[in-house]
């Protein structure tokens, strides 16, 4: 009967999730055995099927983000004034960028936005402009001043 539907097999678990969570380890072996049995299914599989949505709602599982609010916001900022080059190019000059943007107001924040922004490296610089960059595609500067000389 390996060749359940995923909807019976869906079925399935969930009458047996509540005998699953409530057992003890010597029942939940018993469980896991007669499930893989029936459905064809890989233990781990079965495992994560069971015990789908029994933890804490809204928890992000890894590592907590590091970089949030202010601070990307201010790499937005300073990577739109950069006419929205790569990573690996703005890092290097990102120092005096944030240094100029301060001193004529265009941006405003706190020694410690301004030490993460600092310390960040390309990648994660790339990584957090990645939803930014998606948005609004345009060429860059370079780009459109050489199509107008032609």
């Amino acid at each position: 009967m390996a060749g359940m539907s995923r909807g019976s097999v869906k079925e399935y678990g969930e009458a047996i999730k509540g005998r699953y969570r409530e057992g003890n380890r010597r029942e939940k072996g018993k469980i896991l055995g007669q499930f893989t049995q029936v459905t064809g299914y890989h233990r781990k599989s079965v495992i994560r099927l069971l015990t789908r949505g029994t933890g804490p709602p809204g928890r992000r599982r890894g590592r907590p983000k590091r970089y949030t609010g202010e601070v990307v916001e201010a790499l937005r900022i300073a990577w739109e004034a950069a006419d929205r080059i790569c990573g690996k190019r703005l890092k290097p000059f990102l120092p005096e960028l944030v240094e100029a943007l301060v001193r004529h107001g265009d941006l405003i924040m706190s020694e410690a936005v301004k030490g993460d922004l600092m310390e960040m490296s390309a990648a994660t610089t790339d990584r957090l402009l990645k939803p930014f960059r998606m948005k609004g595609i345009t060429r860059p500067l370079y780009h459109r001043l050489m199509q107008k000389s032609r």
